[in-house]
């Protein structure tokens, strides 16, 4: 009997908390249409119901043999700015530059997963067990306007692209040094929420 984790995702920091983190994984691609979602929605409820439909539209290879086990992580991450507005990832470079300047005064992340422990049964995967978690923290990202421009170059060059993150933040690596202040889950603004990742995939026997 195999056993595997397939992560739902082509986001560089979500892989690189996994590895970090000693957790084996394997990416996988899926389709779901990120914005054919309701915004106006609470911020928890909108990225666990983005979450689940990723999870609905992963691409999982065919299992091998009958009871084969696999385990498949999605996820989802968006931000609060100050005034209590969605910031999804940037259209473009002054989008990301009036996203940047918002933190300044303080803003929101959450980050939602979802885990499926799957079976390989009758030649198709099937959810033996689903867990819908969810983490988030206050904070303050401050880049000062002359830092803007080398603010991109550094998150370019990391392969954390400003344009492809929520709201243009990145706090790790190259980003931290704008990290004034942070209250909560520090992994789940970067992507994933690694306490509680663990814990479900502890509870769902991944690591026994």
């Amino acid at each position: 009997m195999t056993k595997i984790l397939y992560l739902a995702s082509q986001s560089e920091s979500r892989q690189r908390l996994l590895r970090d983190s000693g957790i084996p994984f394997q990416t996988i691609a899926q389709d779901a249409d990120e914005k054919n979602f309701d915004h106006t929605l609470p911020l928890e409820e909108l990225v666990k119901a983005i979450a689940v439909s990723k999870m609905e539209h992963v691409i999982l290879p065919l299992g091998k043999t009958e009871g084969d086990i696999c385990f498949v992580l999605s996820a989802d991450t968006l931000g609060l700015n100050y005034n209590g507005e969605i910031c999804t990832k940037p259209a473009d470079k002054d989008d990301a530059i009036a996203m940047l300047k918002s933190y300044r005064k303080g803003s929101q992340t959450g980050t939602a997963f979802c885990l499926d422990k799957k079976v390989y049964k009758n030649n198709s995967w099937q959810v033996e067990k689903r867990i819908l978690g969810f983490a988030s923290a206050k904070y303050i990202f401050d880049v000062p306007d002359e830092w803007i421009e080398r603010y991109f170059e550094l998150s370019i060059k990391s392969g954390v692209h400003y344009l492809n993150v929520s709201g243009a933040v990145a706090i790790e690596e190259f980003g931290a040094q704008f990290l004034k202040t942070i209250t909560g889950s520090y992994t789940g603004v970067v992507g994933l929420p690694l306490y509680e990742v663990r814990q479900a995939l502890d509870e769902l026997g991944f690591f026994s």
